[in-house]
């Protein structure tokens, strides 16, 4: 089967925004009164994701997609820790619910609630909601909730192992994925998720973070931000700095998906990374849209550059399903039982 393992839930319908826009007047106005999540049928779930990420992925020859809230919309620089709780939960609740419609189709990883500078109880705690109860299967995690200032701790810093033990306790990823951008210098798009991606990978060569948790697993987005292009940076400064080699310290522990939208970037990542650490992924229906005017391939139509890439058949099979259920062992479990 084919696993796309990075898609959001962008297409949500506008009640949903309606309460984050009330969420956001409170907080301007505390006399205002608590806004409610707002009640949302099945049909409109399924109208919205039913005319554009499911009807996408089956058009496109893809089996089931790892569907998290709007990277975008989780706006983790907004301070207040409560409006952050609520916003999370109401998001994961709303993905959920689409992955019962459609069963078949998604599986859901969560949104956490975190904040700039923040403890990191609440997502802690959110994270236990959604996999113990809700039966997700990963997380994202925001390395960067101030929104392009970068204020927080590195990722390999004690801040954080809060939430590492419980993601190894209930053996579960994250990926690396900021939300917006509040800083003029970096668009969301162009600029903060790759400078993420690429500060992400940097900071895990820097630290000794898997000899602490050597079960932890992430995936770098976006075919790893400059990091394939840069291979030979990241190892030359390995060496200078004392540090191992990353492609024996890092690649039990980190991966990469397929979000590059042009056939020499997805060539260049499996002669670099290899396929041992590489998964698939769309980002569909996400940042960038349309039909390159070149090719005629859809941008995020990410299989056909993997179909194009000479991978054996045990590549593909890695690429397209074996590493998606290694990494994200609950899926693999549920696939399992569902006899997939």
């Amino acid at each position: 089967m084919i696993i796309d393992i990075h898609g959001h839930y962008t297409t949500a319908p506008p009640q949903h925004q309606a309460f984050r826009d009330a969420q956001l007047a409170r907080l301007a106005d505390p006399s205002l009164p608590a806004p409610q999540p707002s009640d949302i049928s099945d049909d409109a779930l399924r109208e919205s994701v039913g005319n554009n990420q499911l009807k996408v992925l089956r058009e496109r020859g893809a089996d089931l997609m790892l569907f998290s809230p709007k990277a975008s919309g989780m706006e983790h620089h907004v301070p207040d820790a409560a409006t952050a709780r609520d916003w999370a939960r109401a998001s994961n609740d709303l993905v959920h619910r689409v992955t019962g419609l459609f069963p078949e189709h998604f599986a859901a990883v969560c949104q956490l609630p975190q904040t700039a500078g923040g403890p990191l109880g609440d997502a802690v705690a959110e994270l236990r909601r959604c996999v113990e109860t809700l039966g997700f299967v990963g997380c994202n995690l925001n390395p960067d909730p101030s929104g392009g200032h970068w204020n927080s701790p590195p990722l390999t810093d004690p801040y954080w192992f809060p939430l590492y033990e419980t993601m190894a306790e209930l053996d579960v990823p994250a990926m690396i994925h900021v939300s917006t951008s509040c800083n003029p210098n970096f668009h969301t798009l162009g600029a903060h998720y790759l400078n993420a991606d690429t500060s992400a990978f940097m900071q895990f060569v820097e630290g000794d973070l898997f000899a602490r948790f050597p079960t932890l697993k992430f995936v770098i987005p976006h075919g790893g931000g400059a990091v394939p292009y840069h291979w030979g940076r990241y190892r030359g400064l390995a060496v200078r700095m004392g540090r191992p080699d990353p492609a024996r310290h890092l690649m039990d522990n980190v991966f990469f998906d397929t979000c590059v939208y042009h056939q020499p970037g997805i060539d260049l990542l499996q002669r670099v990374v290899g396929a041992d650490n590489i998964l698939f992924a769309s980002e569909m229906l996400g940042a960038v849209r349309g039909v390159d005017p070149d090719t005629g391939i859809a941008w995020d139509d990410t299989k056909q550059y993997v179909d194009r890439a000479g991978l054996t058949d045990t590549q593909r099979h890695q690429v397209f399903e074996a590493n998606a259920r290694r990494v994200y062992p609950r899926l693999d479990a549920r696939l399992t039982a569902e006899g997939r």
